[in-house]
Formats: structure tokens, sequence, C-alpha cells
């Protein structure tokens, strides 16, 4: 997964990262985004997502298994490369509240990934913290923005998962 640094990103893409932490970004695209996701997979057959085309963000599409209802559940996500495969962060937008695919994997660590158009199957894991500490430096170089939602998220844990490919 190509993964481009915040300085590496063209001009319209750091606008639109930077854009995406300010007060008037996370009131717009907290309840946004995940639609926009879905119409966006929807048009590019699930191999891309609104994130990756609007900020040039790495994504990663995480279909998990439903903690409670058992069904399939697909979110788009900033990608983290990691040696095993990939990782993500429970960031949630800087809530209070981890979000619902962090329970999903919690439950079931079964998952399916999607990186621009290659999809495979993985297992999910909770960062050791040394790995966390690595998962969120990498994060930050790529969208800076992660730090201010580790300050809206207060006093949460923001975890991270490694998504392992066999």
């Amino acid at each position: 997964m190509p993964a481009r640094d915040f300085d590496d990103a063209n001009v319209f893409h750091q606008a639109m990262r930077a854009m995406a932490v300010t007060k008037a970004g996370r009131v717009l695209f907290r309840p946004t985004a995940h639609r926009l996701d879905q119409v966006v997979g929807k048009l590019t057959g699930g191999k891309r997502s609104f994130a990756g085309i609007a900020a040039g963000l790495p994504a990663v599409i995480l279909t998990t298994t439903g903690a409670k209802s058992g069904k399939p559940r697909t979110v788009a996500l900033l990608g983290i490369p990691h040696p095993d495969g990939v990782a993500v962060v429970a960031t949630n937008y800087g809530a209070a509240k981890h979000p619902a695919w962090y329970h999903n994997l919690k439950a079931n660590p079964t998952a399916t990934v999607t990186i621009e158009g290659d999809t495979w199957h993985a297992t999910a894991r909770i960062a050791t913290p040394v790995e966390r500490a690595e998962i969120w430096a990498k994060g930050v170089e790529i969208f800076p923005g992660l730090t201010k939602e580790q300050a809206w998220a207060g006093d949460r844990h923001i975890e991270a998962f490694v998504l392992k490919r066999p």
C-alpha cells in the first residue's frame, strides 16, 4: 500500500486533510464520511473510498462481522503500512467511544480487507504497546490530524489493530 506522508501529498489533498480536522470539518465529515464512502464504494466496485479520492489517504475498506447483529459491516479507514499486513486506528473522529468496527473486531477478529482493489482475508489483533506507538507515529506522518482526534477523544485510549495478511 503506498502511504503518502502529509508532505508528499499534493496541495489539494493537504488542504482536504487539514480541513477534515477543523471544527467545521469534523461537523461536516463525521456524520457524512461513511455515507460518502458507501457511494464511492458502489461506484468503484468496492475498490475506493471518499477519503482516498478526496484526501489522497491510503484507504482500507474493512468488512467485519457485526458484534451483535452477525451481519457484514463495511467501513473505510486510514490504512497504515505494517509488516504483517496493514494497521488501522480506532479514532472514531475523536469521539468519546470506540467505533463500532472496533467492537466487531474484538468479537470476531476475522475480516475482509480491500486496498486499491486487492482483497484478502485478515485476522485482526490489537497491536502491542510498542507496535501501537510505531503505528501511531506512521499514521501521524500520513495524517497529522490524528493528533487532534486524540485530543478530542480525551482520556479514551485509541487502540490500533493489525490486520494480518495470510
